[in-house]
């Protein structure tokens, strides 16, 4: 088992969301180690079942005395339960731990979002600080980090795991957000995206290729946001108002999983290939969200196409600091020609600071920039 850099809070209740199998319940399993608590578990359809029907029945078991713990496992599918929910904490003083692998309701208003009495935390995949000595990076770009893969060793049981992961619970999850009609568009889709993964998002060529039409695919990409299968990086722009002028990219929140959508999880992953480059951009960037989480950042993330094509992968707003342009390479020597191009980029966005994260050894600059070992500059955003 792992150390999870996620701390929800115990001082208060608490949300906790996460895809199905990055391993929130036994996060809470440990965290309540030891602890009185009442598990009610919504992945079983008769307890669902029921709560569904009778929803005040929590009122009825819930504990009286206010010491003990409620854990409510997939809140999302009886949403009718958090208006109990909030007469509990008002009234017995209760505190609860709701895990959930879709915000969609809660984001659209169809439930009670308990007006802040429970502090919101996300449980990704795991990090490479997490893995630890056991973090491979050729693995990550590979399979991906959901825990319960990292604990395989053999190939094929890998393989299976993900496609089981990519057939079965994300068809599970959609039916169960009930927004999609028919499914057979939606999983052409998927395989789509996947292969679109971290390009600017074309809506009408996307419904092209998948025999669909663009609001359909709008619709969709909406559906994996919500359902935290993934997640926009929009374009930057210091008007708010021109950064919803342009397109913005999506990334899956897995690497492994995307792989298992495209159908590439038998096909080698070479260094010094266009598609290595784009797996590394896609880990760093997975990297650089997860930890902001985790550390209650209030960064904001987003990327820069210019009209000429010069483009920075990632660019980080930190309050109080200046602006990061991160550019990333997965070359173990990165040449100073890629980066006299940004120059411009950063004299334009100054006062900022220019990284190019890639797998070098060690920092060294190249005029104004930084070149840092991937592993530094997530030390360095996330100390």
């Amino acid at each position: 088992m792992y150390h999870r850099l996620c701390k929800p809070l115990v001082s208060n209740s608490f949300f906790l969301f996460g895809s199905r199998g990055t391993g929130k319940s036994t996060l809470l399993e440990t965290l309540f180690a030891g602890k009185p608590t009442l598990w009610i578990d919504l992945l079983d359809a008769e307890e669902a079942r029921r709560y569904l029907l009778h929803p005040e029945l929590l009122e009825e078991r819930a504990p009286r005395d206010g010491k003990t713990w409620v854990v409510i496992d997939e809140v999302q599918r009886v949403p009718a339960l958090l208006n109990h929910v909030h007469r509990l904490i008002e009234k017995r003083k209760i505190k609860f731990a709701l895990t959930g692998s879709s915000a969609r309701k809660l984001k659209r208003g169809a439930a009670n979002l308990l007006a802040g009495r429970a502090f919101l935390n996300y449980l990704h995949p795991l990090t490479s600080a997490e893995l630890g000595r056991d973090f491979s990076l050729g693995d990550a770009l590979h399979w991906g980090t959901l825990p319960r893969l990292v604990s395989l060793a053999d190939t094929l049981e890998k393989q299976e795991y993900l496609r089981a992961y990519s057939n079965t619970y994300l068809k599970e999850e959609i039916r169960e957000e009930q927004v999609v009609r028919q499914i057979e568009p939606f999983l052409r889709f998927l395989e789509v995206a996947a292969q679109c993964n971290g390009e600017p998002l074309n809506f009408s060529k996307i419904a092209r290729d998948c025999g669909t039409d663009p609001k359909a695919v709008e619709r969709y990409y909406q559906v994996l946001e919500d359902t935290l299968v993934g997640f926009f990086l929009p374009p930057f722009h210091r008007s708010v108002r021109k950064r919803q002028l342009q397109r913005s990219k999506f990334y899956f929140f897995d690497l492994g999983v995307k792989r298992s959508l495209e159908g590439s999880l038998q096909v080698p992953l070479l260094p010094r290939t266009s598609e290595y480059g784009k797996a590394f951009e896609h880990f760093v960037i997975l990297e650089c969200l997860r930890l902001n989480d985790y550390h209650r950042k209030d960064y904001r993330f987003s990327y820069l196409r210019t009209k000429d094509d010069l483009e920075v992968d990632l660019i980080v707003e930190r309050p109080g600091k200046k602006l990061l342009l991160m550019e990333i390479k997965s070359t173990e020597r990165v040449d100073g020609t890629q980066v006299s191009k940004l120059h411009g980029l950063q004299s334009a966005l100054s006062p900022c600071e220019l990284w190019v994260v890639a797998q070098e050894k060690s920092p060294r600059r190249i005029e104004k920039a930084e070149i840092l070992p991937w592993q530094e500059a997530l030390q360095r955003l996330y100390p």
